[in-house]
């Protein structure tokens, strides 16, 4: 897209996340000066490379404190918030901060905000996570009319806690217990979604205002995904459903490895993880979705019985 956000200021929420490092790299491609916002700046100054002289900025920012989210948004023309958690405080971070993010935006007069929900957001959720991202969003939109709310399913890439999460564990168990055997995904490669967001937020006038929800090509179940890993990383295993009473005793106390840890997190899983039939996608905001074959085997590698080195040699 060349240079179409040259000079522009961009505050980024969470710009330091395995998310928001692809986010500030295609907002620099695309020529914005990017403020990283978040608590702890440690992992933020792996972006600094990045840019150009001057292109990046770092401020301590807490969403939850209104103070100093208004510190952060200062100057700004565009403002995209990807903070979200998966235990601890849902209503904390994914309602009222996201609603302290949206009003500095709108005090501020920036031109554009892009807000990162999840595919799954819904009032009548199963899961406290899937309600207080639906609250976040209705919060969002009443103080910033305009704003992009872009819904993501899970997300993958070479730094994700999925695809790793669950190579880790095929690769030490003989057996691997499948919990939500039957749940669909459909994983969307972390630079697509970079991409999609950078270019919401480009372009305010045809996007905002708007929802999209993302989703890559291919359409898992749990068990299909866990058998699309085992064989991307050539380890043989035996994959078993855990029946649902079994799930959810083991939700409820944590004692198999690779497991939910929360009967919140258990919950999520009770419904598909699918972009809805009609929504609005990618290709809505120019991007093409990366199927994860051509990509995820680049680092599953090492997740091989011999790492990169395995399969090379052949007697």
């Amino acid at each position: 897209m060349g240079r179409v956000m040259k000079d522009s200021l961009v505050t980024l929420f969470g710009g330091g996340g395995f998310l928001g490092r692809q986010v500030a790299q295609a907002l620099l491609e695309r020529g914005a000066r990017v403020r990283v916002a978040q608590r702890d700046l440690a992992g933020a100054m792996r972006i600094k490379p990045l840019g150009g002289l001057g292109q990046t900025q770092f401020v301590v920012a807490d969403i939850r404190k209104p103070k100093s989210v208004a510190l952060a948004v200062a100057g700004s023309d565009i403002v995209i918030n990807l903070v979200g958690i998966l235990t601890g405080d849902f209503d904390a971070v994914h309602r009222q901060g996201a609603a302290n993010v949206a009003k500095a935006a709108a005090d501020a007069g920036v031109k554009a905000l892009v807000h990162v929900s999840a595919i799954g957001a819904d009032a009548q959720s199963p899961s406290a996570y899937g309600r207080s991202k639906a609250a976040g969003e209705a919060a969002v939109k009443a103080a910033f009319p305009n704003a992009t709310i872009i819904r993501p399913s899970i997300i993958f890439g070479p730094e994700d806690q999925f695809l790793n999460r669950f190579a880790d564990l095929i690769r030490m168990a003989p057996v691997v217990p499948v919990i939500g055997a039957g749940t669909k995904f459909q994983p969307v490669f972390v630079t697509d979604v970079a991409g999609a967001i950078a270019n919401a937020a480009a372009q305010p006038d045809a996007h905002g205002g708007k929802s999209y929800e993302l989703g890559g090509p291919q359409v898992l179940s749990m068990m299909e995904l866990n058998a699309w890993i085992a064989k991307a990383i050539g380890r043989e295993r035996s994959l078993v459903a855990v029946p649902a009473p079994l799930a959810s005793l083991i939700a409820a106390f944590g004692f198999l490895p690779g497991a939910p840890i929360t009967r919140d997190q258990y919950a999520m899983l009770q419904k598909d993880n699918v972009v809805a039939p009609g929504a609005e996608g990618l290709a809505a905001l120019g991007i093409a979705p990366t199927p994860m074959g051509a990509v995820a085997e680049g680092w599953l590698v090492r997740y091989r019985r011999h790492g990169r080195f395995a399969g090379r040699v052949k007697d």
